[in-house]
């Protein structure tokens, strides 16, 4: 291990269980993740968070995308487990790459390919989310190590593959982006890299000076501060997605939205700004303690929503609010990052402005996510 460098989080995913209804059984996954920062030497994260039984890995590659499913020719490097080509993820754990040496570019897309040489049920409860952009499955087979992978089939998904990590150099830090579907930028136009994120990382890279930061997009759609759904609520998984992930030196939460929708329509899951400010107080303290820092990011408005009709009402409005002042006014976080700011209508400030509106009054459109990127201060980070 070189002393003067550590490991950073380039990209990750937010583990949680696949809604896909997929059957795997002697395939390859090929997925392509966009990175942050670059760097020569890399390492794969691989989850079995959500799995019912252990999940067998026959092999792996990694190398730098080319077009669609293959691989830039001889960038191809075979990934090992401790020594050996082959692992077993144990149900609900994961496990890390031994390092290769690859030359990554900032901003590269990378190819990393999984063989799953055993029966994988449809009620296995895959380990994955949805990632608005292309990746594949082969036909039966071990296709790993193939610059050009046959496509059995594509899928929007995210499957197993949770991080992507480099050496970075000791000043090096790291931005995990907690959040929901906005974060996760749902809705979002496939293959063009829309979230904020994807742009905070952009303007991160192209700024004259400054620490150099990998950003980690946990975003996970339907995600909630105090209650479980699809997958761990944001107190739950807060240590595994935000404090766990290498070389985090700095966080973005934005959660609180579907809080306050409750689309299951519990009652006694109805959340009041009071039970969000206590949540997302605690965070800070959870992060603070770490000597990370926590930026608060305010809850963009709702109020024509049609993506679940009658998820806005003027109480929960008012709660919104609450929830955006104490952001702003109380010094809680470290920082703030005003996203209700930079989408509302100033004539209508319960609504997003129409040409950051994908058109459900819910979800920013892209030119809305990148706003969202753009919005962010980069001095915060300094």
């Amino acid at each position: 291990m070189d002393n003067n460098r550590h490991w950073v989080g380039t990209w990750a995913t937010a583990p949680a269980p696949s809604e896909a209804s997929v059957g795997l059984n002697n395939h390859t996954l090929r997925m392509n993740p966009r990175v942050s920062i670059g760097g020569d030497t890399v390492r794969v994260r691989v989850s079995n968070a959500y799995g019912e039984g252990n999940l067998a890995i026959g092999g792996a590659y990694l190398g730098i995308r080319d077009q669609g499913p293959s691989m830039v020719p001889g960038s191809e490097h075979k990934l090992s487990f401790g020594g050996s080509a082959a692992t077993v993820v144990a149900a609900g754990s994961l496990v890390i790459s031994d390092p290769v040496k690859l030359e990554v570019q900032p901003l590269a897309d990378l190819a990393v390919s999984l063989y799953l040489p055993d029966e994988i049920p449809t009620d296995f409860r895959i380990t994955g989310r949805y990632a608005r952009q292309t990746n594949y499955i082969s036909p039966p087979g071990d296709f790993t190590a193939e610059i050009n992978m046959p496509v059995g089939t594509i899928a929007d998904e995210w499957f197993f593959v949770s991080g992507i990590d480099v050496l970075a150099s000791q000043e090096t830090g790291g931005v995990v982006a907690l959040g929901d579907s906005l974060t996760d930028a749902n809705i979002s136009t496939h293959d063009t890299y829309n979230r904020w994120p994807d742009q905070l990382a952009r303007r991160l890279t192209a700024r004259q000076g400054g620490r150099p930061l990998g950003v980690m997009n946990q975003g996970l759609g339907g995600n909630r501060i105090l209650h479980d759904l699809r997958g761990d609520s944001g107190l739950r998984r807060f240590d595994r997605d935000v404090l766990a992930q290498p070389g985090v030196t700095h966080a973005i939460v934005m959660l609180g939205t579907n809080d306050l929708r409750n689309r299951i329509a519990k009652p006694e899951q109805e959340a009041t700004a009071n039970q969000m400010i206590a949540g997302l107080g605690q965070m800070a303290l959870r992060a603070q303690a770490r000597g990370i820092k926590l930026f608060g990011a305010t809850l963009t408005p709702f109020g024509n929503e049609t993506f679940l009709p009658g998820a806005w009402n003027p109480v929960r409005e008012g709660h919104r609010v609450a929830v955006n002042d104490w952001i702003r006014e109380s010094g809680a976080m470290d920082g703030v990052v005003d996203f209700d700011k930079a989408l509302r209508d100033p004539e209508c400030p319960t609504q997003m402005l129409p040409i950051y509106d994908c058109g459900d009054g819910l979800h920013p459109s892209d030119l809305g996510y990148c706003q969202m990127g753009d919005a962010i201060d980069l001095a915060l980070f300094d």
